[in-house]
């Protein structure tokens, strides 16, 4: 009698056991073929992951620019961060911070951050790094990249001589003194 309990038990238990497993196991890859189909799988599904991510970050890059050029024409001043008066570090700082995204105060700070890029990766939203004081070999300027074609990288900075404008990486000063370019979206 005991027996007859103890082998009904066994089996409901076993039954339950079957029935409540039954599609919550992971697949169990059992061949190399099967193995190359997954990684096949992983690596569509990062591509299109990738694809939808920099439509992302291409929308805040262009409201962070649109940003900075409303403060174009604004008058130099160290430290400055607003239209009374703006620096370059300044103006970069207040134009991610308008996205929630917040940056180091200085440029040679915010060149610390992110990526750093060749110039052909270069796009819009990504910051551009120069020395501009001979005597001393350190990142002391930062503009913001606004736009880019072939032969060409155009970028809004706070000049010294003429507040906020927009400037060519072509032009020889800037040329001559520009250090990295870095993505920090």
């Amino acid at each position: 009698m005991k027996t007859a309990i103890l082998l009904k038990l066994m089996i409901a238990c076993m039954l339950i056991a079957t029935l409540s497993s039954c599609g919550s196991r992971s697949r169990v890859i059992t061949s190399k073929e099967a193995q190359s189909r997954v990684s096949r799988s992983e690596k569509k599904l990062e591509r299109l992951e990738d694809a939808v991510e920099p439509k992302a970050d291409v929308r805040v890059a262009e409201k962070i620019v649109k940003h900075a050029k409303g403060f174009e024409g604004t008058r130099y001043k160290f430290g400055g961060t607003t239209k009374k008066g703006m620096d370059c570090s300044g103006l970069v700082y207040v134009s991610f911070l308008e996205e929630g995204l917040s940056l180091p105060r200085t440029s040679r700070a915010m060149s610390l951050q992110g990526k750093r890029l060749y110039l052909k990766e270069v796009s819009t939203g990504d910051l551009l790094f120069f020395e501009t004081n001979k005597n001393r070999k350190v990142i002391n300027h930062v503009g913001l990249v606004v736009q880019t074609d072939r032969d060409n990288i155009y970028f809004i900075h706070s000049s010294t001589s003429r507040g906020v404008i927009i400037s060519s990486l072509s032009e020889t000063y800037w040329k001559d003194n520009f250090v990295m370019a870095r993505r920090v979206i």
